[in-house]
């Protein structure tokens, strides 16, 4: 199997995995500069940098780059430990480089307002592709999305049965009004999705979380919910506004700490989490 036809199958497909490969070599060693090994999320393999005990802790290496996202540089001196004395090199130092691949954020836009139309565009230049969604087509059309991989103008159970975000996924919710965004959210919280956005003042989440909640929706699964949306900067605009959402995507995105300040549990303190209807 190739391995960067592979590799593109798994991108397509919205898996991860890291890919090593020896940099560096000094000496006898079991394999030959740049051969590489591919770990894929499932923990299966292709490829070889050397077997045996290298290979064991090449691996177990892909495994926190893949939960990290970060790459990490392997040096082992063959000679010196005596976990590779097993027949398998004569001695010298191995150099792995362990590199993340990871596939590209798919950001998922349900409302076809004012913020949406900046978040589509500024989240695409971050390196986001967005998919627009919205049950009216004068809204939703590649007219107002022109930077949108895709956009789709239906009813919204329609859509969502053909949606199926994935751990890459991020969902940013803001429609034209409460009972479409508590509609998207009532399906959004029970997806794979590694973010789950809702727009709009933390009175208007309370009462939608509320709702949710005699509807029998677990409160645990709301917690996770990042609301109201984006990174306080003080936003007014619409345009504003998108660059806090999209701030709040990329620390998501690249495991940075947020302060969980979120958690709605008293409407009486509004605070400046701005509604800008569609």
């Amino acid at each position: 199997m190739d391995i960067y036809e592979e590799i593109v199958r798994l991108r397509q497909q919205g898996r991860k995995a890291a890919l090593a490969t020896i940099v560096h070599t000094q000496g006898s060693i079991p394999s030959f500069q740049s051969s590489k090994l591919l770990v894929r999320d499932d923990g299966s393999m292709v490829g070889t940098v050397g077997g045996g005990c290298v290979e064991a802790d090449v691996w177990t290496a892909a495994q926190e780059v893949m939960r990290e996202e970060k790459p990490r540089k392997l040096t082992f001196n063959l000679n010196a430990d005596p976990r590779y004395d097993v027949g398998l090199t004569c001695g010298g130092t191995l150099e792995i480089y362990v590199e993340p691949l990871l596939p590209q954020p798919l950001c998922y836009l349900f409302g076809a307002g004012h913020v949406n139309q900046h978040v589509s565009r500024i989240a695409s230049m971050a390196g986001f592709a967005t998919i627009v969604v919205d049950d009216r087509a004068r809204f939703a059309n590649r007219e107002r999305f022109p930077d949108a991989s895709q956009v789709c103008a239906d009813e919204w159970e329609k859509v969502f049965g053909q949606l199926d975000p994935n751990e890459s996924s991020y969902l940013v919710i803001a429609t034209r009004g409460h009972k479409d965004d508590m509609r998207v959210l009532r399906w959004a919280v029970d997806t794979r999705a590694r973010y789950v956005g809702l727009i709009g003042s933390k009175r208007k989440v309370f009462s939608i979380y509320k709702a949710l909640e005699e509807e029998g929706i677990d409160r645990a699964k709301l917690e996770r919910v990042h609301a109201p949306i984006g990174l306080e900067i003080g936003a007014l605009s619409p345009e504003e506004i998108a660059v806090s959402i999209v701030a709040e995507l990329i620390a998501v995105r690249r495991n940075v700490a947020l302060p969980h300040a979120k958690t709605i549990g008293d409407a009486s303190t509004e605070t400046s989490s701005v509604e800008v209807s569609s």
